[in-house]
């Protein structure tokens, strides 16, 4: 054990599948989270899986921890979103994902709605203005 009490096998677990978040490694990660990792899993900075995938501009990924129950809703240390990262990366798939899943464009703090108006991205600001059906 650490001197946090966190067996060194789980902090390995844990880096490994953020690093498969950030890297985009779907099936991997998929496979993790079907066999019993947590689909909110939450770094030291209040990072989500889904706010990594996002950020990163990996859309299959987030498609995949929404659909395994990843929430949508959950900020960071710093309020942001998934929405509002992928929003940040320009990753239009990843938005209509979130979006689709309920994601809201007003969440958070900076909100996807709020950045993309502060970077100027006509194209999201139109994702995110868009009706949903």
């Amino acid at each position: 054990m650490t001197s946090a009490g966190i067996d060194p096998e789980v902090l390995e677990l844990a880096h490994r599948v953020f690093d498969l978040a950030r890297g985009g490694a779907t099936e991997e990660l998929a496979a993790y989270v079907d066999a019993g990792v947590p689909a909110n899993l939450t770094n030291d900075k209040g990072d989500t899986l889904l706010i990594l995938a996002a950020y990163h501009a990996h859309a299959e990924t987030v498609a995949a921890l929404l659909a395994r129950g990843a929430d949508h809703a959950r900020v960071n240390d710093r309020g942001q979103t998934a929405l509002a990262a992928a929003v940040f990366r320009q990753c239009t798939d990843a938005v209509r994902a979130l979006l689709d899943a309920g994601a809201d464009p007003d969440g958070g703090g900076p909100s996807a709605r709020d950045t993309a108006a502060f970077f100027v991205l006509p194209e999201m600001t139109a994702l995110l203005e868009a009706p949903r059906s």
